[in-house]
């Protein structure tokens, strides 16, 4: 499933291509696409037509439009969130071409007239329409808004690494907390959210702290620099389009992120590890492939409490 990085890339590329315009109309092309609505297409297309695109915005890795009647509305009447899943996409034409294969919904926005297509080949990806509803901070609903506002399906999510509202205080203190192993904490969307699989492997690498090692075992200075690594993982990967192994993740013009060029732990069992030449390991914790450097990511042990333990 794309992270935080592949998300904002799509956020951005949609909130500069689509942002403003209006749905004037609406093409289902697999009724799955739009599942949690019980009116299917029809309910989809009653909702969204006639309404404009107001602003993209991003908390986490969920993507979602205010959908209101004017651009720039501050009062927007639902949210058109995007739930990606494993290999949904968005791609922006100037006209309207003969759909791909794994087009799965189709817009025709006006002012400007463009073509909106949500593509999906696995089907795992979504379009629902909701209602909006109060931050529970009181603070901005995520990248790309001022309005304390966000999806209902998204009310339960964190503050991510990057947004600037994040009490880094709490989050790390809510990194320490429970017996969990701490990447299945970096995994809990609702402590701090917009980390997966693979920025939790590099985060947890340049920390130098081991997937399991449970949270209530990590230090406060350890949690910090927990927290600062996944930000600055993250943030280089968002400057370079994100990561991208295939051609399942790319951005709204079809190009592919190549973070993957500098990643340090994800994806290289077996290679040495470029700071201490030891050979990264690879194993399944809690269902998802992890990767780190026994060496310099040592297991913690109850009965050895020292640093890099």
């Amino acid at each position: 499933m794309p992270e935080l990085p592949e998300v904002e890339t799509v956020r951005r590329g949609l909130a500069s291509l689509v942002a403003g315009a209006r749905i004037a109309g609406v093409d289902i092309r697999r009724d799955s696409c739009v599942r949690l609505l019980p009116g299917g297409p029809a309910e989809f297309a009653s909702e969204v037509e006639g309404l404009t695109l107001s602003r993209l915005v991003r908390r986490g890795k969920f993507l979602w439009a205010e959908l209101a009647p004017e651009p720039g509305d501050d009062a927007p009447l639902l949210a058109l969130s995007a739930h990606l899943g494993m290999s949904g996409q968005f791609r922006v034409h100037v006209d309207a071409p003969e759909p791909h294969r794994h087009c799965r919904a189709r817009l025709a926005l006006a002012e400007p007239d463009l073509t909106l297509d949500f593509l999906d080949q696995r089907t795992f990806g979504y379009l629902h329409v909701e209602p909006l509803v109060p931050t529970p901070d009181g603070g901005p609903g995520g990248e790309g808004t001022p309005l304390p506002l966000l999806p209902a399906s998204v009310a339960h999510i964190g503050r991510d690494a990057l947004d600037p509202q994040l009490d880094d205080v709490a989050a790390s203190r809510a990194l320490r907390r429970g017996s969990r192993g701490i990447k299945q904490v970096l995994l809990d969307q609702t402590v701090v959210s917009g980390v997966g699989n693979i920025y939790a492997d590099e985060a947890l690498w340049h920390a130098r702290i081991h997937p399991e090692r449970p949270a209530h075992a990590v230090t406060a200075s350890s949690a910090r620099a927990l927290l600062g690594a996944a930000r600055e993982v993250m943030a280089r990967a968002l400057a370079q389009g994100g990561t991208s192994f295939d051609a399942l993740y790319v951005n709204v013009n079809g190009e592919s992120g190549y973070f993957e060029r500098s990643l340090e732990a994800y994806g290289r069992a077996g290679e040495p590890c470029s700071r201490c030449g030891a050979p990264l390991r690879r194993a399944t914790v809690g269902g998802r492939a992890t990767h780190w450097c026994a060496r310099c990511q040592r297991r913690w042990s109850a009965r050895r409490k020292g640093p890099g333990s």
